[in-house]
């Protein structure tokens, strides 16, 4: 079986979680079958370099004669020179609305089924309109169209389903399947020899950070659904002793990136210990934060599942998180961290009804675990135990051939 999976994000172009799904995922699955990655950012070396399985890479520029056009018409562009490029192929798997008219396109083309993977959908993220202006209509469009004419959808946890059917009502829901996102057992862990953990003092240092101390770490983009503003108003709540590490960047728009810079800078005049780093950390460093820090937080308005929740467990960090999309399928409440209820506008924002009530509830929540290093501890290691159970990528990679298979036999039987 050939597989092309087409992609907006891909090494060494990585910036969110669909990008580290897509890595990760092609890695396994070039274990067990033929799979090829289509992505954007220009060329790259014929073959995944970053892991052990080598997986056959094409990288493509956008196009000139679409150089001063709308970012959507842009991302079009390198869609279409996909869609061009699959030849041969059994199935086409696409990731995001970037990838998706790609995939459509690619499958009437060339006569194969399309399966998409959902990690977001733009009908739940209206903010988006301030990034793509009247690109919004058309990113909109691609993502709709695909989900309705896709053979097969994956959808990364049962909440997210629940939004597919939703917000794509026409969409048939046989045809949606859950497979959760995965971690990299290996790759995340706390530093285990004397080099290792030296070389996390290290980074530590060169950050700011200060490791004695009672600590909350976020890590994520700043965008609208990620919920940073309401965290850092939550802080204000902390003890005092409480360090806030910030690992946030890749901000969505001016206007959010103004927003968050003056909440961090009003927070840092009034207490310290607020530690905001705005580069992308390489994942040894991230580590050396994560495995510094007390407890995670996850103050999401929209999340599907959150990668970055998986990570920062398999560290053996508990977590804080919204009851939202997928985020109770992974934090089991009590155990391997808290659930903090929300009450949402129903209008695609995911906007709290009581946002101070919000605030306070996630407070409220951060001070019972960070306070209680103990219970915190204990918390840890059933976070990295429910990740080793349910969560590795091999599991995943697995049931991922499966929806392949159920999905060709279909295609194949309706083509006869």
């Amino acid at each position: 079986m050939r597989v092309d999976m087409l992609t907006r994000e891909y090494p060494p172009h990585v910036y969110g979680g669909a990008g580290v799904h897509v890595t990760e995922l092609a890695r396994v699955l070039a274990k067990s079958i033929d799979v090829r990655v289509h992505a954007f950012d220009g060329p790259r070396l014929n073959g995944d370099t970053h892991h052990d399985a080598e997986v056959p890479v094409t990288g493509y520029d956008e196009l000139p004669e679409l150089e001063r056009a709308n970012a959507a018409l842009r991302t079009f562009g390198v869609d279409l020179q996909i869609a061009g490029n699959l030849a041969g192929t059994d199935l086409v798997h696409s990731h995001t609305w970037y990838a998706n008219l790609a995939g459509t396109l690619g499958s009437l083309l060339n006569d194969v089924p399309h399966v998409l993977s959902a990690h977001s959908l733009e009908p739940l993220r209206p903010w988006k309109a301030e990034q793509l202006g009247g690109g919004y209509a058309l990113s909109s469009w691609a993502e709709r169209t695909a989900y309705e004419q896709a053979a097969g959808v994956i959808a990364v946890s049962g909440g997210m389903r629940d939004d597919i059917l939703r917000a794509y009502p026409q969409v048939d829901p046989n045809k949606v399947h859950v497979v959760h996102n995965g971690i990299d057992l290996s790759g995340w862990h706390r530093p285990q020899d004397d080099a290792a953990r030296e070389a996390a003092r290290a980074t530590l240092a060169r950050l700011g950070v200060e490791p004695d101390r009672p600590t909350v770490v976020f890590v994520g983009r700043i965008t609208r659904q990620k919920g940073l503003p309401h965290l850092l108003r939550a802080v204000e709540q902390l003890p005092a002793e409480v360090q806030l590490v910030l690992c946030a960047g890749a901000p969505d728009t001016k206007e959010i990136a103004a927003e968050v810079t003056g909440l961090v800078e009003d927070l840092q005049d009034r207490r310290a210990g607020v530690v905001w780093i705005e580069e992308m950390l390489p994942r040894r460093e991230l580590i050396a934060v994560l495995a510094a820090s007390t407890v995670f937080v996850c103050p999401s308005i929209y999340e599907p599942l959150g990668i970055v929740n998986l990570e920062a467990m398999a560290v053996g960090l508990p977590v804080v998180g919204t009851a939202t999309g997928g985020i109770p399928e992974v934090i089991d409440d009590g155990v391997t961290g808290l659930l903090v209820p929300i009450e949402q506008a129903t209008d695609g924002t995911g906007t709290p009804l009581d946002p101070e009530k919000f605030q306070h509830d996630l407070a409220a929540a951060l001070t019972e675990v960070v306070t209680d290093r103990e219970r915190a501890a204990q918390m840890g290691v059933a976070a990295r135990r429910r990740v080793e159970e349910h969560f590795s990528w091999d599991a995943i990679a697995q049931r991922t051939i499966e929806v392949y298979e159920t999905v060709l036999s279909g295609y194949r039987s309706r083509s006869a």
